[in-house]
């Protein structure tokens, strides 16, 4: 598939393919046998730890061949490339996840600075996190029902969030929440809520169909007291809706790079299929030119989501609006990941779907690209509203 390269991301992307090859896949192979995800003192983690980390680890490098900015095309090939091997180990390699992409849209470069620093640390890995899916609160962000209130100079949190991806070992959580659920959209705010501050309380690690290569972590805040500093970009942020903006910006950021993850689970259902096809299939034959016309087909689908979220990615990193661009990618890639592990599923036949081969292990991991980052439905609303300006909220 053509992609842009410069020469630095095409060793951190053949980097990622050794890792990838050596541990990444086995040990998504392990989680999802046992249904645990790998402790947080794995070698690949300490790995990553040592060497500034990993999906991400191009921050500080400013420039590539030609004076081109690399950075946030290198981050998403390394997330692409990552999800080849295992989506869900992918996601469970030390840095801040999402809760560095609302950082980098929303944090003062004081707050920045200040919880970013722990990944500086290479002696051992961090991790850091975002909680905003509720019980009664999913894609519909708008719905968020976690309190906070002002009290002398702190802030009070009360409410529970589910599915926050590495919250039970991250140093560091981004939750958000409401000053008044009648206030809508205008209420919202976000605060840096660190580990073991008291009220902060873990409930479970849910058990998942599939990527159970990360932990997915349920929590609930009981009176959870935090600085006014930790209030993500201060109050003036809040004003005119700044507050909401700047989390559906963290999105804008991560659908390209959730949609990219798909391709890399979507290039590797092909490759098994190819490969059986080359091995299991008769030399000639209309059985064997079908399955290469399918995996053609695939290939096609594949390199065009690609394009569509290196196209997001590109107007994200030039400032410029991407929230139509950001939701096409979210659109599009997953219903083709989804048709290249069925197709891969089809040409392997009964081997397909025993638990020894991988494929078996990808349709059931591809379905939370249709679920993560915003439902197929919630994209076509925002398609909707960036297109012809409807529906809008009263």
């Amino acid at each position: 598939m053509v992609t842009p390269y410069d020469r630095r991301t095409a060793e951190i992307v053949e980097e990622v393919r050794h890792l990838g090859r050596t541990y990444m896949r086995p040990m998504g192979l392990e989680s999802d046998a046992t249904g645990l995800p790998p402790p947080a003192d794995h070698p690949l983690y300490l790995i990553c730890a040592r060497q500034g980390g990993l999906v991400g680890r191009e921050v500080g490098e400013d420039e590539g061949d030609e004076g081109l900015d690399w950075r946030p095309f290198r981050s998403l090939l390394i997330n692409e490339e990552s999800a080849y091997w295992d989506r869900g180990v992918a996601l469970s390699l030390p840095g801040p996840g999402l809760g560095g992409a609302a950082l980098r849209t929303t944090a003062t470069a004081e707050q920045r600075a200040r919880f970013l620093s722990v990944f500086t640390d290479h002696d051992r890995a961090h991790w850091g996190a975002m909680a905003m899916t509720e019980p009664g609160a999913g894609s519909d962000v708008a719905r968020i029902q976690t309190r906070a209130r002002h009290d002398g100079g702190e802030w009070v949190l009360n409410g529970s969030k589910m599915f926050c991806s590495n919250g039970a070992r991250a140093d560091w959580v981004v939750v958000w929440a409401t000053l008044d659920p009648a206030l809508g959209r205008d209420g919202h705010r976000a605060f840096l809520v660190e580990r073991d501050t008291p009220g902060f309380e873990l409930l479970r690690i849910e058990h998942k169909m599939g990527s159970r290569g990360y932990e997915t972590a349920s929590f609930a805040l009981d009176e959870v007291r935090v600085p006014e500093e930790n209030l993500l970009g201060g109050e003036a942020f809040y004003r005119s809706r700044e507050g909401f903006r700047g989390a559906m910006a963290t999105f804008n950021l991560t659908r390209p790079i959730h949609a990219a993850q798909g391709v890399g689970m979507g290039r590797a259902a092909h490759d098994f299929a190819l490969e059986f096809v080359h091995t299991d299939y008769p030399s000639e034959g209309r059985r064997r030119t079908r399955a290469l016309e399918q995996l053609a087909t695939i290939r096609r689908q594949l390199q065009t989501a690609r394009l569509m979220c290196l196209h997001a990615v590109w107007l994200a990193s030039r400032g410029l609006p991407n929230t139509l661009e950001a939701s096409y990618a979210k659109l599009y890639a997953p219903p083709a990941v989804l048709r290249s592990v069925s197709v891969a599923l089809d040409i392997l036949g009964e081997a397909g779907v025993r638990n020894d081969k991988m494929v078996e292990k990808l349709f059931r991991d591809v379905k939370i690209l249709d679920i993560g980052e915003g439902t197929q439905q919630v994209q076509r609303v925002v398609v909707a509203r960036q297109l012809f300006g409807f529906p809008r909220d009263p």
